[in-house]
């Protein structure tokens, strides 16, 4: 499936009221970095399809919700588990510091 792109619109519908944890990508369109990472986003998100919801929202399109969460820079990954937003990553990494915060956040069920 991959990852799922989201507005402002329902960002809450299918991040904040995800029945399951949630990684978000918060990037740009003319965003290099954005775009380095992006396969590996799109890798995890069918690595991890149905324990994980893997989401790419648009800061440039939907300020609002980068402000609210203190989105800085970008690329920034935000994990999000039960509505709250309990880890991050800013900037490129690898894929295993990637894979790393995804398992920590499933192993906390």
């Amino acid at each position: 499936m991959g990852a799922l792109v989201v507005t402002k619109d329902d960002f809450e519908k299918e991040v904040l009221q995800s029945e399951i944890p949630v990684m978000v990508d918060f990037w740009a369109a003319w965003c290099v970095p954005c775009r380095v990472i992006a396969p590996l986003v799109e890798k995890l998100a069918e690595k991890y399809e149905g324990r994980l919801k893997v989401a790419k929202l648009d800061v440039d399109s939907n300020p609002e919700i980068a402000i609210r969460y203190q989105v800085m820079s970008i690329p920034t990954l935000l994990f999000f588990k039960n509505g709250q937003a309990v880890d991050r990553i800013v900037g490129v990494v690898g894929e295993q510091a990637i894979v790393q915060k995804i398992e920590a956040l499933l192993a906390q069920d």
